[in-house]
């Protein structure tokens, strides 16, 4: 029931060798693998219906979820109009051949034709009793709305008289005829949809109507008529009489649309491969729009947003497919329940349509006992009998993923090793968010449907162009649409949030705004939305684009200004999932922390220790940079000296906070590590400012910027390079540690875990002498409080030479803790903060697969860190080894350093929680794929 979107591709060839070029074309590189296997097998098409099918679930990636799922179903014997899928081994053959298709496909699709007119009783293409079938993708992995649908296929001049002769319904003939010629159009011929909506407009107040159900049948037969001189006057062709015709324009359309703009970009934003390929399923029509004894909805098993174990959805009477998620009518609720709760006075279908009702729920539940989860249902009721038109395990928000895996376990329908594996890691973000602070004055200046929950303020924008501007600019924005379509794929991925004036809770902008994690109010109607002005307007209030406003998607608010947030408390089921994970992770997930309140942040979300201490990022401090600029514009020792004797009281007060926030938890304290210039004063401003603090000439401190200024610093003079030069610096750094630790434990009680990290080596010396300046400071500070603390010090690998060298520098290092954000840099020879006007160029070409700073290259960099593995433990066997960096909260880099045998990762605190997840499931799939 997927809507037919409105700019679609072209596909004119009537006959099974080729089809038109997409009327939107993409440079993507087209699925062209598996191809050779799927010729020697030479089936090309597989049927359903009548309690039996040749496919099954597990065959989802050759027919597709869509396909096998009504395989599926017709094998349980639940009510699906028969059908069949060309399978996605068609779609590989059509791009990898030209857009040909195999030479027996033809013959097949003729007798599977046959097959589903004699269990519907009709012939396709018949004059007096015709086969009306549906067309529609489906591949592997849900796209809702991406791809391209026809519905009504096989009417013409003579099938639509049939039809209303065998209906007694002529106005439902004549309107589901028009349907037909604007959805073929549309997708196949290139004449895109809102024409026709421009015709019917036209024609609506020619006659005084405002709705669609106020046109007679003589009125569909005019505007069919209509319609057809449109098509003829813009195409040079009439419309298509032959179903035989249209059937492979359909076809080939679909296929086309796998390569869709839309597609493509839907694709790279959730990580599905071109190479899978979709199917096609041509299906038996079954009529919503045949009186007020029929209808079409959608129904999720449980709750999308809240996860909640209440059938849940939406359905329309007298209505196909694309009413629903279009959003061009108002859907009603189907439970009596959820009428009530949304105070709609439109009739339940519970209330309404009872049988079906009923019928309805003996399936749903049999369905999600089969799948063993919460599903996504599309049904029509023709003249009150129940059809379902798909299932599938339904999209939901990470909140609702966690409950109804954590009641699915409690059920015993699935283990809590199932419910672990079932949380997509990444999703974790969605709870992680803010949201308006309960206690704040709300100004509600209109209310929707609470489409996507969460809360998100930003600039008024209503293009997804202009979204995409301002984001790039580093503005917040709020799109607020009509109604979305998939082609604000790219706007919805951009902007903090989404406004719809129409659309209901399962509507476009709903389910890939959920699947996204954003915020979203749908069906906002009383709010009024001008393109042309840039206006939106609510009652006698006016915002303008650029207006800031703020949505609450949990309650459907839409409110003036910006309004203060919130973080989240995590508890209940989170709690309970995280815990099942802790129990099967073999890795530890540590924070990258450098403040405070860093520290009791990932503590919350159940860090197991600190990674990573960054300690430049505590000299950034306006009241510190003018002091540590003092210690780096110096001259001499002496001068240095005297500035770091100022920062050293500072660095131990903020040592001495982590520890104590820690409780003895491991805490891994790196030494100064940025290049100098990240600390230079660049205006004669501060450069002066500087020069009244040391008592200084501001043309000298200025000449002593310019030395030291670099061509590239990032591979000049940082890392052990500042401690190897100015020994005093790192000497400085280790007295404010290890004083901290020694008052810390002296405080708590408890022993701080402490682990001092040089960074940036090269050399097994490079580390052994700024080791020897950390231990002789350590003994130092022993000597002086008479304590005694174990440590280690150990080192960064960040460079390929060391990982080459790992079996050297562990003789002496103590822990590895791979930096792989520059060792990404060193191994590429590219700068992360300037190859983002190439990366996504060299992924749009196929040349990397996804950005190197995202996640872990195995190939490349991956295989420097498992070199730097093997070989660092074969000197020093239980080497403790771990990653930190933004890799270490990836969860597929996350799975790699599982694989790998490292200890821990580290993460910034808001990613803790994706970590010990994607660690407990890469343990789950270690086990898994043993088993096998």
């Amino acid at each position: 029931m997927a809507k037919a979107s409105s700019k679609k591709s072209a596909a004119k060839s009537s006959k099974p060798k080729s089809v038109a070029k997409s009327a939107r074309k993409s440079t993507a590189k087209p699925p062209a693998k598996k191809a050779a296997s799927a010729v020697k097998s030479g089936k090309w098409v597989y049927s359903f219906g009548d309690g039996r099918a040749e496919g099954k679930a597990g065959m989802k990636d050759l027919l597709g979820g869509k396909g096998a799922n009504l395989a599926e179903m017709a094998n349980l014997g639940l009510p699906v109009p028969p059908g069949f899928t060309i399978p996605t081994s068609v779609c590989t053959y059509f791009y990898a051949n030209g857009k040909t298709y195999p030479k027996q496909l033809k013959a097949q699709v003729e007798k599977a034709l046959d097959l589903v007119g004699k269990i519907a009783g009709k012939t396709f293409g018949d004059s007096k009793n015709p086969l009306l079938v549906s067309v529609r993708s489906g591949g592997r992995a849900s796209m809702p709305g991406m791809m391209d649908t026809v519905l009504n296929l096989g009417m013409n001049d003579k099938t639509v008289e049939a039809l209303a002769k065998l209906s007694g319904d002529r106005r439902f003939a004549y309107d589901s005829y028009r349907r037909f010629i604007t959805m073929y159009s549309d997708v196949v011929l290139g004449f895109e949809h809102h024409h026709f909506e421009d015709i019917l407009d036209t024609y609506k107040d020619s006659k005084g109507y405002s709705l669609d159900t106020e046109l007679s049948a003589d009125d569909w037969v005019t505007l069919v008529g209509k319609y057809k001189d449109a098509v003829a006057r813009e195409t040079g062709k009439e419309f298509p009489q032959d179903p035989h015709a249209q059937l492979w324009g359909a076809i080939g359309a679909v296929f086309s649309s796998w390569m869709n703009a839309r597609a493509v970009t839907y694709r790279r934003l959730h990580d599905i491969p071109e190479s899978w390929g979709t199917a096609v399923n041509i299906q038996s029509m079954v009529f919503g729009n045949m009186g007020e004894t029929s209808a079409t909805g959608v129904a999720f098993t449980r709750n999308p947003s809240t996860g909640e174990k209440r059938l849940y959805g939406e359905y329309l009477i007298n209505a196909q497919g694309e009413d629903v998620v279009a959003g061009i009518r108002t859907p009603q609720d189907i439970t009596e329940y959820a009428r009530k709760e949304s105070g709609s006075e439109k009739a339940s279908m519970e209330s309404a349509m009872p049988a079906a009702y009923k019928e309805l729920t003996r399936i749903y539940t049999q369905l999600e006992k089969h799948y063993r989860d919460m599903q996504d249902m599309e049904f029509t009721v023709e003249q009150g009998k129940l059809w379902m038109l798909q299932t599938r395990n339904g999209k939901r928000t990470a909140k609702a993923s966690l409950r109804i895996a954590v009641e699915l376990a409690n059920e015993g329908l699935i283990s809590k090793k199932d419910a672990v594996a079932r949380i997509d890691p990444a999703s974790l973000d969605q709870l992680l968010h803010p949201t308006i602070d309960p206690v704040a004055k709300r100004d509600v200046i209109a209310t929707g449907l609470p489409a996507s929950p969460g809360a998100a303020a930003g600039e008024i924008v209503f293009s997804s162009d202009e979204a995409t501007k301002l984001q790039a600019d580093g503005r917040k924005v709020i799109l607020v649409r009509i109604e979305t379509s998939p082609e604000d794929i790219h706007g919805m991925h951009v902007a903090e949030g989404i406004l719809t004036t129409r659309g209901g809770m399962t509507s476009h902008a709903a389910v890939v705004a959920r699947g996204m994690g954003k915020p979203c109010v749908s069906g906002c109607g009383t709010v009024r939305v001008d393109y042309g002005r840039g206006l939106m307007t609510v009652g006698n209030r006016t915002f303008k684009a650029g207006d800031v406003i703020t949505i609450d998607g949990s309650i459907g608010q839409v409110l003036a200004g910006r309004m203060p947030m919130i973080e989240p408390e995590l508890s209940g089921d989170f709690n309970t999932l995280m815990g099942w994970a802790d129990q099967v992770r073999k890795l530890k997930v540590r924070t990258n922390a450098d403040t405070p309140a860093d520290a009791r942040t990932a503590l919350k979300f159940g860090t197991e220790g600190i990674g990573l201490c960054r300690t430049e990022h505590m000299f950034f401090e306006e009241t510190r940079i003018r002091t540590v600029r003092e210690m780096i514009l110096a001259e001499d020792e002496q001068t240095r000296r005297a500035a770091l004797a100022k920062l050293l009281p500072m660095q131990r007060a903020d040592f001495v906070d982590l520890f104590e926030i820690m409780k003895g938890l491991p805490v891994t304290i790196r030494l100064l590590d940025p290049p100098l210039h990240e600390f230079l004063p660049h205006t004669q401003a501060e450069i002066e400012e500087v020069a009244r603090a040391m008592n200084a000439d501001p043309r000298r401190l200025a000449d002593r910027a310019r030395e030291l200024a670099e061509f590239n610093p990032m591979l000049g003079f940082r890392g052990c390079r500042l401690a190897i030069a100015y020994p005093e610096i790192a000497e400085m750094q280790a007295r404010a540690i290890f004083e901290a630790a020694v008052e810390a434990g002296k405080r708590t009680g408890k022993p701080v875990g402490l682990e001092v990290m040089v960074p940036l080596i090269a050399t097994k010396m490079e580390f052994d002498l700024v080791k020897a300046g950390i231990d002789s400071a350590a003994q130092a500070v022993f000597k002086e409080t008479g304590a005694k603390l174990a440590y280690q010090t150990g080192t960064m690998i960040e460079l390929p030479r060391a990982c080459l060298l790992a079996g050297e520098i562990a003789q002496t290092a103590e822990f590895f803790s791979f930096g792989t954000n520059d060792l990404t840099q060193t191994t590429y020879g590219i700068s992360r903060d300037d190859a983002a006007s190439f990366l996504g160029t060299y992924v749009a070409r196929g040349i990397i697969e996804i950005d190197p700073f995202v996640a872990v290259d195995r190939e490349g960099v991956g295989e420097l860190v498992k070199i730097g593995v093997q070989r660092g433990r074969k000197v020093r066997p239980g080497l403790k080894m771990g990653i930190c960096g933004e890799h270490g909260g990836d969860p597929a880099s996350v799975a790699f350093c599982h694989e790998i045998g490292l200890d821990y990762v580290s993460c910034s605190p808001y990613r803790v929680p994706i970590a010990r997840l994607a660690a407990a499931q890469a343990a789950l799939g270690k086990v898994a794929a043993s088993q096998a």
